[in-house]
């Protein structure tokens, strides 16, 4: 449950602007945006999604910082009424929409912040997602580094070791001594090495950025989709709250997730899968070892993809920005310090 997962971490004052009201589009405004994104989506040859707690609401597990959020209520001395456990949890409508739109090459890749497993539940493959704040199915060994599933949610957070042996001999790896230990980060760790690395280089690469349910205030991964922005990218936003980079975002959707991309899905003509248990590597790790790392083929290739596109772009971007800026200090409005902004992302393409 997100409330055992939150009372697990260690103590922390610093936890964001907390229950700030959420806000809808009207259902005119909804359509329109909707038709901008599937637009946006189909000009763009790498699209990066950015995932947070608003994403696994509708699946029952409530988010932290929204009116009725974990560390919301936690400051009135109250818990949410609705905490489905992270084993019963299925896959919400986003999940499927977000495992298809990979499938399909709508979405190259997905940056979560998410704890809860179900982007793995969905079957989403590892290649394509980057867990930066761990996942309560996943045990990683102390050693070797390597990441295994979890039939059942760890016990533990905060990366503490459950003597449990390396189960690396065991799927045709070399022995290890190492121990495996809960994958789920607390506040003071570092994010893990490749899955900010991916995260990073894919946001830098992407010619579009998609926020989802999120309000983008813990750092790093709240600034990532920024990367996207710095070189010439767009910025799209859905989310019921006001975010941290809202004035960045080229475009902003307040509106359910699952009803913005059921939306977008009906207008790119896709068919929305439904959750199949038998791809659930949860359900199949009961009966074999089932290993989750990062390869690092991809880290390599994605290196060379990312040096050969951003090598010098961000200096370029910002001689381009600084002359644009002296050349109209006179435009302090927000309307043309925007349509500024535009020319510069303009001509960085």
């Amino acid at each position: 449950m997100s409330c055992n997962y939150a009372e697990g971490l260690s103590p922390y004052e610093h936890k964001g602007i907390l229950g700030v009201p959420e806000k809808f589009d009207s259902l005119e405004k909804f359509n329109e945006k909707c038709e901008i994104l599937a637009r946006l989506m189909c000009l763009s040859k790498h699209t990066v999604v950015h995932t947070g707690a608003g994403i696994s609401t509708s699946a029952g597990i409530p988010d932290f910082r929204g009116p009725n959020g974990v560390w919301t209520l936690e400051k009135e001395g109250k818990r949410p009424s609705t905490n489905v456990s992270f084993a019963d949890a299925q896959p919400t409508k986003t999940h499927m929409i977000l495992k298809k739109l990979v499938d399909c090459n709508k979405v190259q890749y997905i940056v979560s912040q998410n704890i809860d497993g179900l982007h793995l539940k969905s079957g989403l493959s590892r290649k394509y997602l980057s867990e930066l704040h761990g996942n309560m199915f996943i045990d990683e060994c102390s050693l070797c580094k390597r990441q295994f599933v979890r039939s059942c949610p760890v016990e533990t957070v905060g990366k503490k070791c459950s003597g449990v042996p390396c189960a690396s001999s065991h799927n045709g790896g070399r022995p290890c001594r190492g121990r495996l230990y809960d994958g789920v980060l607390d506040w003071e760790h570092d994010l893990p090495e490749n899955d900010l690395l991916m995260a990073e280089w894919h946001s830098s690469i992407a010619d579009l950025s998609i926020c989802l349910g999120t309000t983008l205030q813990i750092i790093p991964s709240g600034n990532l989709p920024l990367e996207t922005v710095k070189y010439g990218g767009k910025l799209v936003i859905c989310n019921l709250q006001p975010t941290k980079h809202d004035n960045k975002a080229d475009l902003i959707i307040n509106y359910y997730v699952d009803d913005i991309l059921q939306k977008v899905m009906n207008i790119l003509k896709i068919d929305i899968p439904v959750y199949n248990e038998n791809d659930n590597l949860i359900k199949l790790a009961e009966n074999s070892v089932i290993e989750w790392t990062i390869h690092k083929k991809d880290v390599l290739l994605l290196e060379k993809i990312f040096k050969a596109k951003c090598k010098g772009v961000k200096k370029k971007r910002t001689l381009i920005k600084i002359k644009r800026n002296c050349e109209e200090l006179l435009l302090t409005n927000q309307e043309n310090s925007k349509h500024i902004k535009l020319e510069i992302k303009e001509e960085c393409l």
